[in-house]
């Protein structure tokens, strides 16, 4: 089920025009994939407000294998002060426009059964719940304190 895609110059996308009304996303660094710990290759990048304030962070990986299952395509953090203003979910749709210039046709997003903030922008965003998944002791996820995640997909 492994998709691998080098980031390189020839296809890491344009990313000035990832913004809305409201919200920028500012690219921080892209990362290539790690085949041997099944890593793939990634965007980073800062959530800004349109006045320049950095409001979180997002990033977004490229392609689909086992552990993007379990640790999904797109991860989020918005800063406390800034919460309740749907950022995660503005934030996801415009990661979703990048994704499909890299032809993915759909994404995964996974979040612990008790955040609900996640919850709420999964289902903001049109999610399906596929399960919720058991964390196998092995995952990097298991070693940071995690033990289920809910699994979202996301057609693009």
């Amino acid at each position: 089920m492994e998709v691998c895609v080098k980031l390189s110059v020839e296809n890491i996308f344009t990313t000035h025009k990832l913004k809305n009304q409201e919200i920028y996303l500012y690219l921080i660094q892209t990362t290539e994939g790690q085949p041997k710990k099944e890593g793939l290759p990634a965007y980073h990048f800062h959530i800004c407000l349109l006045d320049g304030r950095k409001i979180g962070e997002c990033n977004l990986r490229v392609g689909h294998n086992d552990k993007t299952y379990l640790g999904g395509n797109i991860g989020y953090q918005i800063d406390e002060n800034f919460r309740g203003h749907h950022y995660a979910a503005k934030a996801c749709k415009l990661l979703f426009a990048l994704a499909r210039e890299h032809e993915l046709g759909y994404l995964i997003i996974t979040c612990e059964p008790n955040n609900i903030a996640s919850l709420r922008t999964c289902e903001r965003l049109g999610g399906t719940l596929l399960e919720i998944a058991d964390i196998p002791e092995t995952s990097d996820i298991y070693q940071a304190g995690i033990r289920k995640v809910n699994v979202y997909r996301f057609v693009l």
